[in-house]
């Protein structure tokens, strides 16, 4: 699978990628999960979990690479998990400092909110971060998430107390703020 936005390319991961996506889960500022620290991923726990994948049409989880079509390279990677039929994912996007501020994560999550609003058919779409990560939060308003739930002061990462934050975005929200696309979904009464 492969999903086309402005400025990136979201594809199939591939087994040169983990390389960079356990570094990016390695590095303290991209890893959101204060529970996985002190960090200790290796390439070869990365690879081993992509080459546990089984084949499914029933797909309720994806791991998609971020290229940067300008320069052909690897930015990070996008996911949704948990899918359920037709309701909800879980996202997350984790991207290489590098790109940060360039417009890469933004265009890589609405290319991703797009697939799963438009092709999925999903009722509502979701993440968790910290309040330790204003990027984070600030990239998933632009994208119109609502913050639904703070838990305050729940986690502890770089010796402080932070508040879990949990945001929502509903489906006619996403197309609320793309007018440009059609709602193929009957809305439900």
């Amino acid at each position: 699978m492969s999903l086309e936005g402005e400025l990136v390319v979201l594809r199939e991961e591939r087994r040169e990628d983990q390389k960079l996506f356990a570094a990016l889960r390695n590095d303290a500022d991209t890893q959101a999960w204060p529970k996985a620290l002190p960090p200790d991923y290796t390439e070869e726990m990365h690879v081993k979990r992509l080459e546990a994948r089984e084949f499914s049409f029933e797909r309720d989880s994806a791991r998609l690479a971020i290229v940067e079509k300008a320069s052909g390279r690897l930015a990070g990677f996008v996911s949704y998990t948990g899918e359920q039929h037709r309701l909800s994912a879980s996202i997350g996007i984790i991207v290489s400092k590098e790109f940060w501020g360039t417009g890469v994560a933004f265009d890589a999550q609405e290319t991703l909110l797009g697939f799963l609003f438009d092709e999925l058919g999903l009722r509502e779409a979701h993440l968790w971060t910290h309040s330790g990560i204003p990027k984070a939060i600030g990239l998933a308003q632009r994208s119109g998430f609502a913050v639904c739930i703070r838990l305050r002061e729940s986690v502890f990462k770089n010796g402080r107390l932070l508040d879990a934050v949990i945001m929502s975005l509903l489906r006619e929200d996403y197309y609320a703020r793309h007018p440009e696309k059609a709602d193929r979904l009957p809305p439900i009464a």
